[in-house]
């Protein structure tokens, strides 16, 4: 197991100089003890660079005692990804420890019912547990599990997961193609009379599954087709009181080339906000924004599917949301659902709080709370993809184009 310090010359520094500061003062550019990240931040509020040098870092999962686990996948060619702990020491430094790696594109990470840990990589999802030194892999579907591993197919192959409140665990199939296109990045789709195969039948993609698991053993009972029609489920996050299942899809590229008066898709289509209801079908490839037939299929009854609950900005790419219970936000926050835009287009590289309606939905007003992350002199811009609620109250997340972990929090000393 490889150990080393994750303390940069620079946090020394801030250290030292914070040590000068008259009690209860904080430097101006620390953020919690930490380098500030140099973003907009609604008042009372501060993003905390706790980490950095990461390659590719996808997910984060904040444990119970303070830790951070971090999966940087580190590359797209596949047995590079790696696993990281975040172990904080009396001073709030975190050493970093290597507790896995070889590892075939991994990306979404959550915290099990067993209190273990659960990894999506390319086909498969396991489990370990993170106080064991060998972090011992053990299969859940995929690889040595005897359950049938995850299709794993072109453009969306990345694995994410969500367990609900029963403890079964629900897992992005993204689809293998932009828009069912043909050969070539943006290549014509099927005949407009003729379906996508790709998204049809049992073993269809573009789906969310759900897998019955049963505890304590986390051994997959049956799976289903959960919903479908949705390109790509990376943001996935469960309400904490209705128990509702809530995705965010990235709408299609270049969908100028099938629209010759359209100059560029900058605006166009939208990404999405869907409530999932089981055996629910929302219209990928066949539609876009609120049910309109995409131009490869102009003459498909879009009414048959489930449209948007909220159009969400074109291209902003959300690849990660949690809804926020914690107390350490300001109130406005509570039970809002806090999205991470990845994206690198005008409504990208940003973190948003849609706050709940009147039925608690979240499909209130949006919030900025992080923005101005694009490019600067001493900071590359930001790409937000994990995002979760540490047991603190505070929101972790990991960026990666620069290879970041952030922390927003309370702007005091």
């Amino acid at each position: 197991m490889k150990t080393s310090n994750f303390l940069s010359t620079f946090r020394r520094a801030v250290l030292a100089a914070a040590a000068l500061l008259p009690a209860g003062a904080q430097a101006v550019d620390t953020c919690g003890g930490f380098k500030r990240l140099d973003v907009t931040t609604p008042d009372g509020l501060c993003a905390a660079v706790l980490a950095d040098g990461f390659k590719f870092p996808r997910g984060i999962q904040p444990l119970s005692n303070g830790e951070l686990v971090v999966v940087d996948m580190r590359s797209w060619e596949p047995k590079q990804g790696r696993v990281w702990l975040l172990k904080p020491d009396a001073a709030g430094h975190f050493e970093q420890v290597l507790l896995l790696k070889g590892l075939d594109r991994p990306n979404g990470i959550v915290l099990g019912p067993d209190g273990l840990l659960y990894l999506g990589l390319v086909g498969r999802i396991v489990r370990f547990d993170p106080k064991k030194p060998e972090a011992t892999l053990i299969d859940v579907i995929g690889g040595k599990s005897g359950v049938a591993p995850l299709p794993g197919k072109g453009r969306h192959l990345l694995t994410n997961m969500r367990f609900d409140a029963r403890g079964d665990l629900y897992v992005n199939v993204g689809s293998a193609t932009d828009h069912c296109e043909g050969k070539g990045e943006h290549g014509a789709a099927p005949a407009a009379g003729q379906p996508c195969a790709e998204a049809e039948g049992p073993q269809a993609l573009g789906v969310i599954r759900k897998y019955k698991l049963l505890w304590p053993m986390a051994m997959v009972k049956d799976w289903e087709n959960y919903a479908s029609g949705l390109r790509n489920s990376m943001a996935l996050a469960v309400h904490p009181l209705s128990g509702d299942l809530w995705q965010a899809d990235n709408g299609r590229d270049a969908i100028q080339a099938a629209m010759p008066n359209l100059a560029n898709d900058n605006d166009l289509p939208h990404d999405e906000l869907n409530l999932i209801a089981r055996g629910a079908n929302y219209g990928w490839p066949y539609c876009y924004d609120a049910n309109v037939a995409s131009p490869e299929y102009p003459d498909k009854d879009c009414s048959a599917y489930r449209a948007p609950a909220r159009l969400l900005p074109a291209h902003a790419a959300p690849l990660g949301m949690t809804f926020y219970t914690g107390e350490r936000l300001p109130a406005l926050y509570r039970n809002s659902l806090i999205i991470g835009y990845h994206g690198y287009r005008a409504h990208g590289h940003r973190l948003v709080a849609l706050l709940p309606d009147s039925k608690g939905a979240p499909l209130g007003r949006s919030v900025e709370l992080i923005g101005g992350w694009q490019s600067k002199p001493e900071q590359g811009m930001g790409a937000p993809v994990d995002v979760k609620q540490g047991p603190d109250g505070n929101i972790y997340l990991v960026e990666d184009r620069t290879g970041r972990v952030v922390r927003l929090q309370a702007d005091a000393p």
